[in-house]
């Protein structure tokens, strides 16, 4: 099943709740949080408190993808606030089972997520205790970015050590995930798309036109289950 995982780092914050109601009625089943620490990575966006300022607004999974140091000491607070998902980074995980199994022990589905220039090797001992994977298609840290292709190998190696292992988790992408590079991401093996600037459509004059963010996410995924069908 191919999922929109919309990007709320994209989104008017002045207008959250109807940014994603907006992108919801455009077809998106998952909210993306991009909570970044300025430590792990060169900005600072959500903490918890927006977490749990989502939660009543909307049925949607709250999907955490925690680019920050020491994800484990914030773990409880993000689950807590609401977070359904919450993934971290191999790369600042010193004993990534043991968080990973923190994150399940709070009820939150877990996940794992590696950088472009982290190997996928690094994951196969804990594949077989995450929800997802997520793989970085851009260097984290902003919107925005273009899609990096070497990414494409990693989500195929993943859909087959998927396979191999008799696996269920699914294969998340984010960073650069637009009309012109779902088709490749899909037809990788890819199935949970996280996509921000080409969801929500550009302010003008200090107003965002909803109808275009929901014709966007609308023609998204039409041509994300297009490639899937192939």
């Amino acid at each position: 099943m191919i999922e929109l995982a919309f990007s709320i780092l994209a989104s008017d914050f002045a207008h959250l709740a109807d940014e994603v109601s907006t992108a919801e009625r455009g077809g998106g089943t998952i909210v993306h949080v991009d909570v970044m620490d300025g430590h792990f990575v060169p900005n600072i966006t959500f903490g918890p408190p927006v977490v749990k300022a989502l939660r009543p607004i909307t049925k949607l999974p709250l999907d955490c993808h925690l680019m920050i140091e020491n994800p484990d000491a914030y773990i409880p607070e993000f689950a807590a606030a609401g977070a359904d998902m919450i993934s971290v980074h191999q790369e600042v995980c010193r004993h990534l089972h043991r968080t990973l199994q923190l994150i399940a022990d709070h009820n939150v589905k877990p996940a794992v997520v590696i950088n472009p220039a982290t190997p996928v090797d690094t994951l196969i001992e804990v594949l077989p205790m995450v929800h997802h994977v997520l793989v970085m298609s851009v260097n984290p840290g902003f919107g925005g970015q273009k899609f990096l292709p070497l990414a494409l190998e990693k989500i195929a190696y993943l859909a087959e050590l998927r396979e191999e292992m008799g696996l269920n988790f699914r294969i998340e992408v984010d960073g650069g995930v637009a009309h012109d590079t779902v088709a490749s991401v899909v037809e990788a093996g890819a199935d949970m798309l996280v996509a921000g600037s080409a969801i929500f459509a550009p302010t003008v004059d200090g107003r965002r036109d909803p109808a275009q963010t929901e014709k966007n996410a609308v023609e998204f995924l039409k041509l994300a289950h297009a490639a899937a069908e192939k």
